[in-house]
């Protein structure tokens, strides 16, 4: 069961404005991975669903994470049908992302008050997938879309929560130019994790660049 209800959930998200996306086939990877993070300020993580066997390795950091990262929600990424956003909660994922949008989804989610954010790609879908229940939706990908959809949707539509993940980069350029435009927080993946920095497991480096980051989106914000 999911450690943290959707209103918590959501709260962590927008305290920090950012959630680390990444995944690693080797759980004892990605327990240090998280655990910089979070000692970088972040409370609230998505681990992608990518590889052979990832619910186990999925399984092992939530244990980790509870005893480790206290105040941590993690949540599950890369999901984009029903039963796998199931098997998930039931491993305690506090919140699925999906990169497309799936209503069936958003019925598994509802009962179990797990938030749902799907991917979007257009002001329709973010529509759509509003009235299903989904109170943060996910711009994807970011990169493609760019800052304008974000502030062009958030004019007619200012209730909405956007996350945006593609192409988002810890830097302060880019951090600020998505913040301005009015998104909810960013998802970021590869470039919050160099693979050579993971090669040679420099867990402090993550934690600066967690830390260098998220004051980049308090500023932008303040």
């Amino acid at each position: 069961m999911a450690k943290f209800d959707k209103v918590a959930v959501l709260a962590k998200i927008g305290q920090t404005g950012m959630v680390p996306v990444f995944y690693h086939k080797d759980a004892e990877v990605a327990k240090k991975v998280v655990k910089a993070c979070y000692d970088g300020g972040v409370r609230a993580f998505e681990f992608t669903n990518r590889g052979d066997f990832a619910h186990e390795v999925f399984e092992e950091v939530v244990k980790f994470a509870a005893k480790e990262c206290p105040e941590l929600a993690l949540g599950i990424g890369s999901v984009v049908d029903p039963a796998t956003a199931a098997l998930y909660i039931q491993l305690g994922a506090c919140f699925v992302v999906g990169p497309l949008f799936n209503p069936e989804i958003s019925k598994i989610c509802n009962r179990r008050l797990v938030p749902y954010t799907p991917g979007c790609g257009s002001i329709s879908e973010v529509g759509a997938a509003q009235e299903t229940g989904c109170d943060l939706c996910k711009i994807f990908p970011g990169d493609v879309l760019g800052p304008n959809l974000v502030k062009g949707l958030m004019a007619p539509m200012p209730w909405s929560k956007l996350m945006v993940t593609g192409g988002v980069s810890p830097d302060e350029a880019n951090l600020t130019s998505w913040v301005k435009a009015g998104v909810y927080c960013v998802g970021m993946g590869s470039k919050l994790f160099p693979k050579d920095v993971i090669a040679a497991e420099n867990w402090q480096a993550i934690t600066d660049k967690c830390v260098e980051a998220l004051g980049y989106i308090a500023k932008a914000r303040g």
